[in-house]
């Protein structure tokens, strides 16, 4: 299962020759061991679906340092620019290589089936990180590892709701518009289910859903587009931070004020993942009203499952990483989703 310095350096070599710049390996030089006279490591092939934004670049980032040389690994890392065609090729690649573990970051949740038997049928465990995969046989891939992101809008929602009551403000008084994510994501999916159910619970008005893409350029563009259509937009929905980075961008230019106060004519952001740092200091600042966590440290656990698979053991198939929800108001400290508490984090 094991691949020695020289031969995954000679398939690193095949893989530049055939064009495929995108692929990185960690160099080094090679060390001795045991009558090889070659260390031997675990070699995972990560097929990153791109680098849309900052949640994104965490995501590589924790992936990069945790696969290291000095942990016992080589990494091969493709980024799929946002296309799964390059997904796709990148995965026939690392079953080309012989690779030992292939980690999918999918960008869309459909047309996984046949590439996914390929590396089944090579024997190679694919671990799917982040974004689902929709396939007609579980099978196909080992286990996954992310978000509940329908939990996350869960949360939210349950935020906007408590606020809405807490406030004396009329239910059809809530006027929302959904900056969503990439179409078919997972992410999209389940944060754009969680809004919809909310808002047939509890009466408010959706008066637009429009991708952002999930970039702050996207979102400043869309956002700037609303403002022009619809007058009573009080509360924007984003399915990133960086999106309501770009829609706070044109709320200003607009001219109107973003905040929490939406009786006195202030627009609400609400938004999803918690890892820029200008988004964080933007809840202290109730410019972003609340952020629901989504974790991009998936490095470690997927470290965690790939020493079970080698010690023999199976992991669970699929595997929900803990996050929390951030905000600066201190009225709402708790939410109860599903007969279950979650702790508001106070950020000032």
């Amino acid at each position: 299962m094991f691949r020695s310095v020289g031969t995954v350096l000679a398939l690193v070599t095949i893989l530049l020759t055939a064009g495929c710049g995108n692929s990185s390996a960690v160099p080094k030089e090679q060390e001795s061991s045991g009558e090889s006279g070659e260390k031997e490591y675990i070699v995972v092939g990560f097929s990153q679906l791109g680098a849309e934004s900052d949640w994104r670049s965490a995501n590589t980032d924790s992936m990069k340092s945790t696969f290291t040389q000095e942990n016992g690994y080589l990494l091969l890392f493709e980024d799929g620019q946002q296309k799964q065609a390059n997904q796709i090729m990148a995965i026939r690649t690392f079953i080309q290589q012989e690779v030992d573990y292939i980690v999918l970051a999918p960008v869309t949740e459909m047309g996984w089936d046949t590439v996914l038997q390929e590396a089944r049928d090579a024997g190679i465990p694919v671990i799917v990180v982040d974004r689902k995969v929709d396939v007609s046989d579980d099978s196909l891939f080992t286990c996954w590892v992310g978000s509940d992101f329908e939990l996350e809008a869960k949360k939210v929602t349950e935020w906007l709701n408590q606020y809405v009551t807490d406030q004396g403000i009329d239910s059809g008084d809530i006027h929302i518009v959904n900056i969503q994510g990439t179409i078919g994501a997972s992410a999209q999916i389940g944060r754009t289910r969680g809004l919809k159910d909310a808002v047939e619970k509890n009466g408010w008005e959706l008066i637009a859903e429009v991708t952002g893409d999930f970039t702050q350029a996207k979102g400043k563009e869309v956002m700037a587009s609303l403002l022009k259509q619809y007058d009573n937009i009080n509360v924007v929905y984003c399915e990133n931070d960086n999106e309501a980075l770009g829609a706070i961008e044109a709320i200003r230019a607009a001219g109107r004020s973003v905040g929490s106060d939406i009786v006195n004519g202030e627009i609400m952001v609400i938004s999803f993942d918690g890892v820029n740092e200008q988004a964080l200091q933007y809840v202290r600042e109730d410019k972003i009203t609340c952020i629901a966590e989504c974790n991009p440290l998936h490095g470690p656990r997927v470290r965690a499952i790939i020493e079970l698979l080698e010690a023999g053991r199976t992991p669970e198939k699929f595997s929900y990483v803990e996050e929390e929800i951030f905000s600066a108001r201190k009225s709402i400290e708790k939410l109860t989703i599903d007969g279950t508490d979650y702790e508001v984090t106070i950020l000032d």
